[in-house]
C-alpha cells in the first residue's frame, strides 16, 4: 500500500515564504513522475509544479520564478520551496506520485496540506 504524507502549510504574510514536504512509503521500486497540485475554493484543481523521470520539470506559468521543486529519490520525497507568495497561491496543496503503468495503481495523491497567504 502507498501512502503520501504532506507536511508544511501554514499561514504567512504576501512576500513570505514557505516549503512543502511530501514523502512516500510503500512498495516502489520506480517512478514516473511526483510533484504538487493545488485547489482554491471554488477552483478547479491545477497543476503547480511537478518533476518527470529523466530530470524534467514542469511549472506552472503562475509560480515560475518563485516555487523551486525539488526530489530526492532515494527518500522518495519532493518538496516545494514557494518564495514570494501572494494571496492567490492561497489553496489546498496535494503531493501527486504517478507510478509506471505496471503497477496496480498508478496516481496516488496526498490528504492535502493548507497554505494561506494573508496579512
Amino acid at each position: 500500500q502507498v501512502q503520501l504524507v504532506e507536511s508544511g502549510g501554514g499561514l504567512v504574510q504576501p512576500g513570505g515564504s514557505l516549503r512543502l514536504s511530501c514523502a512516500a512509503s510503500g512498495s516502489i521500486s520506480s517512478i514516473d513522475a511526483m510533484g504538487w497540485y493545488r485547489q482554491a475554493p471554488g477552483k478547479q484543481r491545477e497543476l503547480v509544479a511537478i518533476t518527470i523521470s529523466g530530470g524534467r520539470t514542469n511549472y506552472a506559468d503562475s509560480v515560475k520564478d518563485r516555487f523551486i521543486i525539488s526530489r530526492d529519490n532515494a527518500k522518495i520525497a519532493v518538496y516545494l520551496q514557494m518564495n514570494s507568495l501572494k494571496p492567490e497561491d492561497t489553496a489546498v496543496y496535494y503531493c501527486y506520485l504517478k507510478l509506471p503503468s505496471g503497477y496496480k495503481v498508478s496516481d496516488y495523491w496526498g490528504q492535502g496540506t493548507q497554505v494561506t497567504v494573508s496579512p
